[in-house]
């Protein structure tokens, strides 16, 4: 009997054209969005960046709260509140000694982390502490003072610096200034996002007009040469370049004082222009002062201080002023008529009647007669050298001279020296002495 043969495999059924198949989850190019919750710091930044805040103002804020939490020993600030806060500001006032401004500003990053990124009820952080900030009166220069100190400068910084006296302008408001905003056919100056988020408008001096209108011919140079290169964008404000994609390449939108190199945008990543630095024009500043022997302690910020005095002096109405600084109140603005001779600031001393003449120190440097030089430590060490070592020949000759005794020959041999005009020798120590 033979075998039977092996069963066929069944066939494939065919599988009609129409037959409905279920999709499974649509594939997407995009990677899933993960659903951690974001770290601290970056819920700051973006509390910070939902509020409109500077780039400054985060990177001041995230520096105090990562101070804060290392200072605890990196213990999350959810885990403390008031009594840690004020310790921390103890520690800053006792230990590092810092100003009183410099305690608010850590504070106001604190309460920023624990109101706005926490969300601690207000009644939690009722006990902390705030630093009183004593009333400081501005430092002023003369009229002279300010010419003799932009007299020693030249070149873009000393047009950076008659924009801060001739304008009244802030030091970041000067390196911020758009071509857009310099408007030469009405001589004015529009300064946009200034302290406060607010615009204004300041007089574009005369002395700048020719030499800023230079400037921007340089800027557009420069501009066409990025163009070229490759690179040639600048930072928008407020989403701008989403809305106008090319307008970051246009000149209008340019610096008036860029940077000489490229860097880095810290939010979007891109390689453009920025403005100048900041650190160039103080540095500027501090080597005019001292060429021009100011004796006092001169800031980009003094020539915005002078600005105002100098205009309260030529009879400007202060309400002006207080519309050109971008003053909120009058009583900032007020501060500056301490140095007028008018006003109720402007008063006379009672010894001012007396006629005692000129009142001068003790060896005080005059026309005819120079400063007494006192002695040093080191002339008091040499007078005191020299006196041992004449003391000590001295000593020595004694004895030699009461043993040589009457002897002629020894007389001829040795002869005495003449000691009675030693008085009139010329030493170091009479210069010394003649001198101090």
């Amino acid at each position: 009997m033979s075998p039977s043969p092996a069963p066929a495999c069944p066939p494939t059924p065919h599988k009609p054209d129409n037959v409905v198949r279920f999709p499974g989850p649509p594939r997407t190019s995009r990677p899933a969005q993960s659903t951690r919750k974001p770290r601290l710091l970056e819920q700051v930044r973006r509390a910070i960046r939902v509020r409109g805040y500077s780039i400054r103002t985060e990177h001041t804020y995230i520096g105090w709260i990562k101070d804060y939490v290392h200072y605890h020993k990196l213990r999350h600030p959810r885990e403390m509140g008031a009594p840690e806060i004020n310790e921390v500001l103890s520690h800053l006032a006792a230990d590092r000694n810092v100003a009183a401004s410099t305690q608010n500003q850590a504070l106001c990053a604190l309460m920023f982390l624990y109101k706005q990124v926490l969300e601690f009820e207000p009644g939690a952080l009722k006990d902390v502490i705030w630093s009183k900030r004593p009333a400081r009166l501005p430092v002023v220069l003369s009229v002279e003072e300010t010419h003799a100190i932009l007299a020693h400068m030249t070149g873009t910084r000393k047009l950076m610096a008659v924009l801060l006296y001739g304008a009244g302008m802030r030091l970041m408001e000067v390196l911020r200034l758009r071509v857009k905003d310099v408007d030469f056919r009405n001589k004015a100056i529009v300064i946009r996002d200034a302290k406060g988020k607010k615009d204004r408008a300041v007089p574009l001096p005369k002395m700048a007009a020719e030499g800023l209108s230079a400037q921007i011919e340089k800027v557009r140079i420069l501009h066409e040469q990025d163009l070229r290169d490759g690179f040639g964008t600048v930072y928008l404000p407020y989403a701008l370049e989403q809305k106008y994609p090319n307008l970051n390449k246009e000149l209008h939108w340019k610096y008036v004082f860029p940077s000489r190199k490229l860097s880095v945008d810290p939010r979007s990543g891109r390689k453009q222009r920025h403005h100048a630095y900041e650190n160039t024009l103080q540095t500027a500043i501090k080597r005019a002062t001292r060429k021009a022997g100011v004796r006092k302690d001169v800031h980009a910020h003094t020539f915005r201080h002078s600005f105002a005095t100098h205009m309260l002096a030529r009879g400007t109405d202060i309400r002006t002023i207080q519309e050109l600084l971008g003053h909120k109140k009058l009583e900032t603005t007020m501060i500056y008529t301490h140095v007028l001779k008018t006003g109720p600031f402007g008063v006379e001393s009672p010894v001012d009647n007396f006629e005692l003449g000129p009142v001068l120190p003790d060896d005080a440097p005059t026309a005819n007669r120079k400063p007494v030089r006192q002695p040093t430590r080191r002339h008091d060490w040499v007078r005191a050298l020299l006196k041992t070592i004449f003391s000590f020949r001295v000593s020595r000759g004694a004895p030699q001279q009461q043993r040589r005794g009457n002897n002629a020959q020894t007389r001829r041999k040795y002869p005495l020296r003449n000691t009675r005009n030693t008085r009139n020798i010329e030493t170091p120590l009479s210069r010394i002495s003649r001198v101090s």
